[in-house]
């Protein structure tokens, strides 16, 4: 996918009538549409509180003081922008996908979405792409050329096809097989599918180590603000709930946006299929149709584990579908979560 396509204008119209708003306290440096944890003058008065020597006299309820003879201070909420930075996951397999954009392109197209809409309300917006070798930072600002160096980090960013020696050997080697051997190939193979469940579970090293990129990203972002995370979560589930902790004791607001294939949430492969790792040496040669529902029965249980684990820390969570156009699950999503912020949830 070309850099410029991540901002779809169709997606951009259908969205641009919705506020991302932050839904914690965030401290920001200019007035902007979110509520600060700092007190000062402004339209909306909050609350009292009782006078200390040192405090501006203007700011005395003067009333107050002739009823009660006592000095009280009145304090108004002062409205602040938000400083929005989006992670964004650029691990192997985020490159399959079964339709027109895979999982990568998907989420950048999340994310350049909710960076036009924070510039679009003045907001500073950066990014973070990372996998489990590397990490990107792009500084948060706010100013609209920010959008280019952000499709530009996003592009340059985008996880390379590699191609397994081992694989290669591996496929080279089954050609030359006998038919006794064949035979004894796929007994390994069946014995291989057993472990199905498991592989699913728990793959384990050639994951992003989401504990440490999000406790990088948690020192980088001094200032409270939004955390955007974009990635399909094929990660060990305790190293991420370990780093969102580390975000939430920062005093961030957290969205964990969950991106999955169609094929992946609904298996509808049919016939023998050869499944190849995108980060692990591993093939599997099976028919999809025997284990389509012990592989869906690990995946809720693995998707509920996800979603409560989010609770939990309260991250807001969302699992969005590659199929599902962009536009109307993004907006979805938006109004949703606004609603939530309007009613103090």
């Amino acid at each position: 996918m070309k850099q410029s396509e991540y901002f779809h204008p169709d997606i951009l119209k259908q969205i641009s009538r919705l506020d991302l708003r932050a839904k914690y306290v965030v401290d920001g440096f200019l007035s902007g549409t979110h509520k600060s944890r700092h007190f000062g003058n402004s339209v909306e008065f909050r609350q009292h509180r009782q006078y200390v020597p040192g405090d501006d006299l203007r700011s005395v309820d003067w009333k107050v003081w002739a009823k009660q003879d006592r000095l009280y201070v009145k304090q108004y909420e002062i409205d602040t922008n938000m400083r929005v930075t989006l992670l964004i996951d650029k691990s192997q397999s985020m490159r399959f996908g079964s339709r027109a954009m895979n999982k990568y392109d998907y989420a950048c197209t999340i994310a350049a979405s909710l960076a036009y809409l924070a510039i679009r309300q003045q907001d500073a917006v950066g990014c973070i792409t990372f996998d489990n070798d590397t990490q990107n930072v792009l500084p948060s600002k706010m100013k609209w050329s920010q959008l280019a160096a952000i499709a530009d980090r996003m592009f340059r960013s985008a996880p390379d096809s590699k191609i397994d020696a081992q694989k290669t050997k591996i496929e080279n080697n089954n050609i030359q097989k006998t038919e006794t051997e064949k035979n004894a190939v796929r007994k390994n193979e069946i014995s291989e599918l057993i472990d199905l469940n498991e592989l699913l579970k728990d793959i384990k090293s050639s994951q992003p180590d989401f504990q440490e990129v999000l406790r990088i990203a948690a020192e980088t972002v001094r200032a409270n603000g939004l955390i955007v995370l974009i990635s399909d979560l094929l990660i060990q589930r305790e190293g991420l709930f370990r780093g969102l902790r580390y975000l939430r004791s920062y005093g961030h607001d957290v969205l964990v946006l969950h991106v999955l294939d169609d094929m992946e949430l609904d298996f509808t492969f049919g016939g023998p299929t050869r499944f190849e790792g995108l980060e692990l040496p591993v093939q599997i040669r099976c028919d999809p149709r025997m284990l389509r529902q012990g592989y869906l029965d690990a995946l809720n249980i693995y998707l509920e584990e996800v979603k409560q684990g989010c609770t939990k820390l309260q991250c807001d969570y969302a699992l969005f579908r590659t199929g599902t156009p962009l536009d109307a699950a993004l907006s979805t999503y938006l109004s949703r979560r606004n609603t939530l912020v309007r009613n103090g949830k």
